[in-house]
């Protein structure tokens, strides 16, 4: 039989627990995705936080002098949550920006459509690519991991003891913009030489027959080598999450470091 007993003391230290497991819960990805119920998202994080507050012992009280500094615990644990989830649901940009790179290069750049995750417009190879990637991150158990490192952060940063290394992190981002445009340019790599072929194929065949008309046959041929090209490699998907679940891990790594 579980016996869940809260004094004054251990209530707050719940309430912590709480807040970094609900600010981590919705900024994570497959997690805090915009289509999922704000109820799901509620009662995960609730459900999540009695289970470690049974878990982390031992229960240690809240040493503050005011509401001032409650008021700074609070914020200090929520920032903690937020950072470790953006880590995570940063790496996502990566797929973002191929598609965005690929739709340039078949001649897609114009075609947006809402997309009901972000709330914004995207491109269409990138929407799809991302619907993908959350597909592989489920199937991969890559959810399972991100949901550990919230956990383990608990043993490495205890409540009211994240002290943030802002260079630390800066450093972080920097090396995952490098990161970024690297991974990124791999993914586009097969679609943009082939339409860099494509292209001085093109320009061969506008000065050997200058009558025809290259810019309407140059935009229906992108498309259909794109698309034909994308088909093909639709085999290399699985290696291209490992990219960038591989950056997703060193991402929340390099986050929790500069957090303690």
């Amino acid at each position: 039989m579980i016996n869940y007993g809260f004094s004054l003391y251990t209530f707050e230290y719940f309430l912590m627990i709480l807040v970094r497991v609900a600010s981590f819960v919705f900024v994570a990805p497959f997690f805090g995705i915009t289509n999922v119920p704000g109820r799901v998202k509620i009662g995960l994080s609730a459900f999540l936080a009695l289970i470690l507050y049974q878990v982390l012992l031992p229960k240690e009280a809240l040493e503050y002098s005011g509401v001032i500094e409650f008021t700074i615990i609070v914020l200090k644990e929520g920032i903690t949550g937020l950072l470790i989830g953006f880590a995570a649901n940063i790496c996502n940009s990566i797929i973002v920006f191929s598609g965005k790179v690929i739709d340039m290069e078949i001649g897609l750049a114009m075609a947006n459509i809402y997309d009901p995750t972000t709330h914004s417009q995207s491109g269409l190879t990138g929407t799809m690519y991302n619907y993908f990637i959350m597909l592989l991150l489920v199937s991969t158990d890559m959810h399972h991991y991100i949901l550990r490192a919230l956990v383990d952060t608990f043993q490495i940063i205890p409540i009211n003891g994240a002290v943030f290394d802002w260079d630390h992190l800066m450093g972080s981002m920097t090396m995952y913009i490098t990161d970024l445009m690297v991974i990124g340019f791999r993914i586009v790599l097969p679609i943009f030489a082939t339409s860099m072929i494509l292209n001085c194929i093109l320009g061969i065949m506008a000065k050997v027959a200058p009558q025809m008309n290259m810019f309407a046959v140059g935009m229906q041929l992108k498309i259909l080598i794109g698309c034909s090209i994308m088909f093909l490699t639709i085999i290399l998907l699985p290696d291209i999450s490992s990219f960038i679940f591989r950056e997703m891990r060193k991402m929340i790594v390099s986050v929790i470091e500069g957090m303690y």
